[in-house]
């Protein structure tokens, strides 16, 4: 069930080459996944670590940054690639469309590290100021990349998150999810944005995001990353919630069990690098559901594995990880 890895079509269920080697867990056996857990990844956030364009377009090489979120995430979260990838956004033309991605990306991230996760009330005029400042790069970078490449999904996913942090409105986030699901309908990303664009405190109203996901999984095939937008509405109602115990009910745990069972433990389902984001999710809402089985064999194999996201909307994201899985 679980052999299939990052082989494109071949059923390959050999182990996978590129997989990085674990070389330290805590005590309890878990660790922080780094480069998507991938060793090409890895080789592309060194690159960025140093500011060697040249290694980092080479390190590109195997990857599609123009749909891969989660590699294009990497290099987004990284401190210091506001400091170099300018000079990139200028001087090369050939791959502009590249380095305006990434530099639009980073600057979406950086911004929202200004805006830091505090309250709306309790965010400083400076914070605000910087916030906006960054958004309004990003915002033009993205925009500028996605005309020169119009296949790409990446711009809009990013879009999204933009657009709800400079508050562009409802119209133009709803034509930002509509392009982004003209060029790939089953994006998970754009799915996962749209959820969060309409929870209640971003002026949605309840029950519009568990609709629109249960809308996607209805469309989802089997084996599809994209049953994890169904872990993540429920996550974004236990936020939401003023109840702590609020998904765990039994038809919610059975929604999720089944989501898991279409997607991510489906036999078709295959693994690229950063899997473990994935499963994370449903680790998360499945325990928050107080689910019992398919929860162990998620953990199960996790083997450890932590992602930061979703387990951040805890106060001790690393701590319940921990719990949780030994729970499991």
């Amino acid at each position: 069930m679980f052999g299939k890895l990052f082989d494109r079509g071949a059923g390959r269920t050999a182990a996978d080459p590129y997989a990085l080697p674990v070389t330290r867990r805590q005590r309890n056996g878990m660790y922080t996944l780094r480069a998507l857990g991938d060793t090409r990844v890895l080789a592309l956030v060194e690159a960025a670590d140093a500011g060697d364009w040249e290694a980092v377009k080479a390190a590109l090489a195997p990857f599609d940054i123009g749909r891969d979120h989660q590699v294009l995430g990497e290099l987004a979260d990284m401190d210091g690639v506001q400091d170099w990838i300018g000079r990139a956004v200028e001087e090369d033309k050939e791959h502009r469309a590249t380095a305006l991605l990434i530099s639009g990306a980073r600057h979406l991230t950086w911004g929202w590290e200004a805006r830091t996760a505090a309250r709306a009330a309790d965010v400083t005029q400076e914070q605000w100021r910087v916030f906006r400042e960054r958004l309004g790069i990003a915002e033009e970078q993205l925009l500028e990349a996605a005309e020169l490449r119009p296949e790409w999904v990446t711009p809009w996913r990013r879009l999204l998150t933009s657009g709800r942090g400079i508050s562009l409105g409802a119209a133009v986030n709803e034509a930002r999810l509509d392009a982004a699901l003209r060029r790939d309908p089953l994006d998970l990303e754009s799915h996962v944005q749209w959820v969060s664009q309409l929870q209640p405190r971003w002026g949605g109203e309840p029950g519009q995001a568990m609709a629109f996901a249960r809308d996607a999984l209805a469309r989802t095939p089997e084996g599809h990353r994209l049953g994890c937008v169904i872990a993540m509405a429920h996550i974004e109602e236990w936020v939401e919630s003023d109840q702590e115990d609020c998904l765990v009910d039994p038809a919610i745990r059975s929604e999720l069990r089944n989501a898991a069972d279409h997607s991510i433990l489906h036999p078709s389902h295959v693994r690229r690098p950063g899997w473990q984001h994935d499963f994370n999710t449903f680790a998360m809402a499945l325990s928050l559901a107080g689910e019992r089985h398919t929860v162990q064999r998620v953990f199960q194999a996790l083997d450890g594995a932590y992602t930061s996201w979703p387990w951040t909307y805890f106060g001790d994201p690393e701590k319940q990880f921990a719990r949780r899985h030994r729970r499991a």
